[in-house]
């Protein structure tokens, strides 16, 4: 159940038809002022490769501060290092059985759970999760959790989970300032092979969403209609593509 490689920017298939995106890697992930999402991404990668042996992480914080990014992250990271992994958004997920979506995880090296807010009022998932976290410590492999909320915040019917979901490290990511959202647009760009103009990057800034993965998707969008029609991106090319 591990990923299968691939290219050309499409994303990798994993079972379950769960898929990781190629740009999700600790390389384009933008290393913010903010001295917590910098430690962060530094004991991740350790855990990725198996270096760092701590058995449950536990991440949370609003939408866009990045947390899919970084699991996605930690998934390429355990393939890279040849580990076996699942990763499980429940957003996509949640109205499955979950016997079915978690039987077997424990035989894998990682398993990383996004989302995990959604388990909220959801007693067959909180009893399944329970069952896996401890299938998964008492057999020395590993638990990535992601949420919008920490582990005391969650809103939990069977305490015993509430009470596992503490044992491990946790860690609030905080949302990008707009000044560091500015500089993660412009490495963005050097990284998908074009220099973005500042004053493009502070128009994009003030006039599309706020949330990190919507600014991407726009300079993603950008990025392929430059490629298309041979121009550069310029402030009146940046209205026409987004009619901003």
């Amino acid at each position: 159940m591990t990923g299968s490689t691939s290219t050309g920017g499409t994303p990798q298939q994993l079972s379950l038809g769960v898929s990781l995106r190629d740009d999700a890697t600790f390389v384009n992930f933008f290393q913010s002022t903010d001295a917590v999402n910098r430690q962060v991404v530094g004991l991740l990668q350790a855990f990725a490769s198996g270096e760092n042996p701590e058995p449950a992480i536990y991440l949370w914080g609003e939408s866009g501060s990045g947390i899919t990014h970084l699991l996605q992250s930690v998934c390429q990271g355990a393939e890279s290092a040849g580990r076996s992994f699942q990763y499980l958004p429940l957003a996509d997920l949640i109205e499955a059985e979950p016997e079915v979506i978690l039987d077997g995880l424990d035989f894998l090296d990682l398993v990383c759970i996004d989302d995990l807010h959604l388990i909220e009022g959801r007693r067959e998932w909180q009893t399944a999760i329970f069952h896996l976290y401890n299938r998964l410590r008492d057999s020395g492999r590993q638990l990535l959790l992601g949420a919008r909320k920490s582990p005391r915040a969650l809103e939990l019917g069977l305490a015993d989970l509430q009470s596992r979901l503490q044992w491990g490290l946790t860690f609030q990511l905080h949302p990008l300032s707009d000044e560091d959202k500015l500089s993660a647009l412009c490495q963005r760009s050097r990284l998908r092979g074009f220099d973005l103009p500042e004053d493009v990057a502070q128009y994009i800034l003030h006039r599309a969403p706020r949330d990190t993965r919507a600014l991407f998707a726009c300079l993603e969008q950008l990025d392929r209609a430059s490629l298309q029609a041979q121009r550069k991106i310029t402030i009146p090319f940046v209205k026409q593509v987004l009619n901003f």
